[in-house]
């Protein structure tokens, strides 16, 4: 098997050099090696048309079962239909089946609090997950994959905020993923679900606010607690463009907000202290 090279946080005595060493070399590769620039974010552009939103669930629900090629849904419904029945009543009750702070969706936590205190927890895996449409357009694994290099050498994933998350996460029961389709991190959080009994399954995942909003039924239905991501950019605000997304037909490109960054950041920052810590 190949020895997987050492990250670049492993590479410094703490979190804080790393960021710092990290950043100054992103910058000094900017000056060297251009990427395709992002566009300006669009101003006043909602995050969900108004069209889009009349009977979103619905649409989510049609989308996700009409959509599923591998049956990921009754592959693993089935194995618990009566608790996943009961789950995912209760979230169709509620109005909102999250809470918001800013661009951090919650899904089964009351605050962003709560989730740092569950990431201390050893009982727990975190899967942290990045939509494919915020890799940079010259990514070296392609956009539309679950690949990702995150190579610090290269001029490209040293500019790249997947590839700096990629090197700040801990080995330990944190697990990266690229997320080309709603399809895919289903099943991933499945798989980690049924893998995992007894275990607490977290998440951190980037996307869209339609798709934030779209999918947080099924998130609860498996009762797995976490945050989603807004991301901001050239996002998905209708139907017909999340479905094309969904296909790999994505001419522009998103970004996580430079604040969102930094909280993303010291929240990926707790977990690796907290592994380190542990015994």
């Amino acid at each position: 098997m190949e020895k997987q090279p050492i990250k670049f946080w492993d590479r410094h005595q703490d979190g804080e050099e790393a960021e710092k060493n990290w950043d100054k070399n992103s910058d000094s590769l900017k000056a060297f090696h251009k990427l395709r620039p992002f566009k300006k974010l669009p101003k006043n552009e909602p995050g969900i048309r108004k069209s889009t939103k009349k009977n979103l669930r619905w649409k989510a629900l049609k989308y996700l079962l009409i959509n599923d090629e591998k049956k990921v849904f009754p592959k693993y419904f089935l194995k618990k239909p009566i608790a996943y029945s009961v789950s995912m009543t209760a979230s169709y009750l509620k109005k909102n089946p999250y809470e918001r702070d800013d661009d951090f969706f919650l899904y089964g936590i009351k605050n962003v609090t709560e989730f740092e205190h569950l990431l201390q927890e050893e009982n727990s895996i975190l899967a942290i997950g990045f939509s494919y449409c915020h890799k940079p357009f010259e990514c070296p694994s392609g956009r539309f994959t679950d690949q990702c290099i995150h190579d610090d050498k290269s001029p490209i994933c040293g500019q790249c905020f997947i590839g700096k998350c990629m090197h700040a996460m801990p080995e330990n029961k944190t697990v990266p993923i690229v997320i080309p389709t709603v399809h895919d991190i289903g099943e991933k959080m499945f798989e980690l679900s049924d893998q995992n009994p007894g275990k607490e399954i977290l998440f951190m995942i980037t996307a869209c606010e339609l798709t934030l909003k779209m999918f947080a039924d099924w998130g609860n239905m498996i009762k797995i607690r976490g945050i989603g991501v807004r991301l901001g950019g050239q996002i998905c605000n209708t139907m017909p463009a999340f479905v094309a997304s969904e296909s790999g037909i994505k001419p522009g490109m998103t970004v996580v907000l430079d604040k969102t960054q930094t909280r993303m950041m010291e929240l990926i920052s707790m977990r690796r202290s907290a592994e380190n810590k542990a015994p």
